[in-house]
C-alpha cells in the first residue's frame, strides 16, 4: 500500500522475521551508539543504539526483492544498491528517540566549485557529479510485535505539516524516499527493534 511517498508491504511471514532474528540477532550486548546523517552521535537528535548486517547476508537479498517491487510499482528511481553495503540493526529502549529528519537531503550532496563561466572546476565537478551516489530509498523492517513496546511510533510529515503514523504490525516493510520527514517517537516501555537501510543510485537529474 501507498501514502504518497511511503510504500509499505503487511505480506512477510512471521517464519521469516523469527528466522531474521534467530539468525542475526543472537548477542547485541556491544550494540554502539547509533549516530546521524553525519557520522556523529548526538542524543538530542537521535537516542537509540545500532549493530550493522553486511548485506551479503540473506536477508538482505530477502529485502532487496522488496525494494525492487515498491521501486517497479510506484518509486521507478534508479538504484544500485543499499548504502554502505549494510544493513542497521536499530534498538530503542525506554526514553529513546530518533526526532524528525530526512535520509537525504540537497544539502548532503556534492555542491560544483564552479561558477558561471569559470572553468577551473570544470573536470572535478564532471567527476564528482559522474561518480556520487546519493540516498533514495529508505527501508525499516519491524521486528517487535505492537504488545512488546509502547510509544515508538514512526511517523511521517507531508507537505502540509500532516502526520501519519505506520503501521505496528511485527513484519511491516516501509519503503520511502529518503527525502520525507520522518521520525521514531520516545519509548515509553519496552523495547523497539528494527532492520534498516538506505538504497543508492546516480544524483537527481
Amino acid at each position: 500500500m501507498a501514502l504518497q511517498t511511503v510504500w509499505y508491504f503487511t505480506d512477510i511471514s512471521e517464519t521469516i522475521i523469527d528466522s531474521i532474528e534467530q539468525d542475526l540477532f543472537k548477542d547485541f550486548s556491544n550494540m554502539d551508539e547509533s549516530q546521524i546523517g553525519d557520522g556523529s552521535v548526538n542524543s538530542n537528535v537521535r537516542n537509540s543504539k545500532q549493530s550493522w548486517v553486511p548485506s551479503d547476508h540473506w536477508s538482505a537479498g530477502f529485502i532487496w526483492h522488496y525494494i525492487s517491487r515498491a521501486n517497479r510499482e510506484n518509486f521507478l528511481y534508479d538504484i544500485d544498491h543499499i548504502d554502505g553495503e549494510s544493513l542497521q540493526y536499530t534498538q530503542y529502549s525506554v526514553g529513546e528517540y530518533y526526532n524528525w529528519h530526512n535520509d537525504s537531503s540537497i544539502s548532503q550532496h556534492y555542491k560544483p566549485q564552479g561558477l558561471g563561466n569559470i572553468n577551473d572546476y570544470l573536470i572535478s565537478d564532471h567527476l564528482n557529479k559522474s561518480i556520487e551516489k546519493v540516498r533514495k530509498l529508505s527501508f525499516s523492517l519491524l521486528l517487535s510485535n505492537p504488545e512488546d513496546y509502547d510509544g515508538g511510533n514512526v511517523e511521517f510529515l507531508d507537505d502540509l505539516g500532516n502526520t501519519y503514523i505506520a503501521p505496528r504490525q511485527r513484519g511491516v516493510m516501509l519503503i520511502f524516499d529518503s527525502r520525507t520527514q520522518h521520525r521514531v517517537t520516545e519509548v515509553t516501555n519496552g523495547v523497539r527493534k528494527s532492520l534498516v537501510g538506505w538504497v543508492v543510485g546516480n544524483r537527481w537529474k
